[in-house]
């Protein structure tokens, strides 16, 4: 199960045009400029090369596993009442840390401005609809995302672009884009439903029957979290081979062991 967007990004016709001096939490490595349909075939998949990968836009790191997660907020209930909304694309080291608000020096204040100045109307749109903020603000946690975590992705800083056709804050777009279209191939309500597995005020599940019919769908195992014995958020797990950008997310396992009790779990109606 690939996520392959290169038909997505035709736009970034980018040529390699020599050396750049990058700016990445306060040091200067040299960073090569990268074409994004056009890195080696041969890049490793994050946390997976036995050697030492050269600084580059086409290889993660040091962030090498990624997790998509999602919300389920029924009290208050936001978002579709068929759908969990969108709670992020979270980048994580390959030992289970991981950085967060990585470049201080150039947070964002408005997503909604800065795709209202790409065009990016239809993103917006969807964006409205599945990535919720619980407590009314949604582009307060878009701002909140990208400044947390986007920043903190290696191949989608501003110098991984040829700066001759870089345009201020395509990559904060592009970080929202690839966001979104990874949060559209996992229908985790629709998988739940085809299990039989559906929202109600009375019936109980056991965390192995929600655990197991998501795992059915996704190929390996997630995490889920509840609050208290109400499911509340659910997360999947990929190593990516590539840049942001262009590159293949790869699901894996889980790799945290999730917090919902065994039995009695609530997974309450909207």
């Amino acid at each position: 199960m690939l996520l392959t967007l290169q038909a997505a990004f035709t736009l970034f016709q980018i040529t390699i045009s020599g050396a750049v001096i990058d700016t990445f939490n306060n040091q200067e490595p040299l960073i090569q400029p990268y074409n994004a349909l056009d890195c080696p075939i041969d890049i490793p998949l994050s946390c997976s090369n036995k050697t030492e990968v050269e600084n580059s836009c086409c290889f993660e790191y040091p962030s090498g596993i990624f997790l998509q997660a999602q919300f389920w907020d029924a009290r208050p209930s936001v978002g579709p009442k068929d759908m969990f909304t969108m709670h992020g694309v979270w980048p994580d080291r390959c030992d289970g840390s991981y950085d967060q608000f990585c470049r201080l020096f150039s947070p964002i204040k408005s997503a909604r401005a800065i795709l209202e100045q790409f065009g990016e109307n239809q993103l917006l749109d969807e964006m409205d609809r599945v990535w919720k903020n619980i407590r009314g603000n949604d582009d307060y946690l878009w701002v909140h995302e990208f400044n947390k975590h986007g920043t903190c992705m290696n191949t989608l800083k501003p110098s991984c672009y040829d700066q001759g056709n870089y345009r201020e804050n395509q990559n904060v777009v592009d970080f929202y884009k690839r966001s979104m279209q990874l949060f559209k191939t996992l229908p985790t309500y629709q998988w739940l439903a085809q299990s039989g597995i559906v929202p109600s005020n009375s019936k109980l599940y056991t965390r192995e029957e929600i655990e197991s019919s998501l795992e059915e769908h996704f190929g390996h195992p997630v995490f889920v979290s509840c609050r208290g014995n109400m499911l509340q958020e659910v997360w999947y797990f990929y190593k990516l081979h590539g840049s942001i950008v262009a590159g293949d997310f790869v699901p894996i396992d889980t790799v945290r062991a999730s917090r919902c009790p065994s039995k009695g779990v609530r997974y309450l109606p909207k």
